[in-house]
């Protein structure tokens, strides 16, 4: 199998299912920053050696193959046969987000993004995440997304963001708080 197709140099691209599409209409604009939030999770992957995290980290990309998948398919075509996102996979998030909630101090302030490597590329990986969720609300006002696709992306975002404020804790990095003008 090529690599390369020629198919979409025109400027349209297949959904799974066949039909073709412009190349910035709104469902590839959603699976496409769900894949490249995907690509930001390895890259946090990548700067933890916390075997624990790592593993998370594949579970959600895995579930974000899922979630790409059922993005990429055309609006009502059910012969293409594909894997779904499950109500466990949000209440998955929701368990690791209260495991880490647990040894975290209580947030008292807004915090800005930074304090390690690691820490900022999560928040990169949050703010990526809040961009997918916001195109996957724009698709499911004009045509449809995919029933849990929304819930999973905003319980995303905030396992995201409880992950940098834990990143910061294990790497004895200093959370900067904001300090909002007067």
């Amino acid at each position: 199998m090529k690599i390369y197709t020629k198919t979409g140099d025109e400027g349209q691209t297949s959904l799974l299912g066949g039909s073709r599409v412009p190349k910035h209409h709104v469902r590839i604009e959603s699976y496409g920053t769900v894949d490249e939030l995907n690509s930001c999770i390895g890259v946090v992957r990548d700067h933890t050696s916390d075997e624990t995290i790592q593993k998370w980290l594949v579970n959600i990309q895995e579930t974000l193959f899922t979630l790409g998948a059922e993005l990429a398919t055309e609006q009502g075509n059910v012969a293409v046969k594909i894997p779904h996102l499950e109500q466990s996979d949000i209440l998955w998030l929701e368990e690791r987000i209260d495991e880490m909630d647990t040894m975290l101090p209580p947030l008292k302030n807004f915090v800005l993004p930074g304090g390690a490597p690691v820490v900022s590329f999560c928040h990169v990986a949050r703010c990526v995440c809040r961009r997918a969720e916001r195109l996957t609300v724009h698709l499911a006002e004009v045509e449809s997304a995919p029933e849990l696709a929304i819930q999973y992306l905003n319980r995303l975002s905030d396992f995201l963001f409880t992950l940098c404020r834990y990143f910061a804790l294990l790497q004895n990095a200093v959370e900067t708080p904001w300090n909002p003008r007067k």
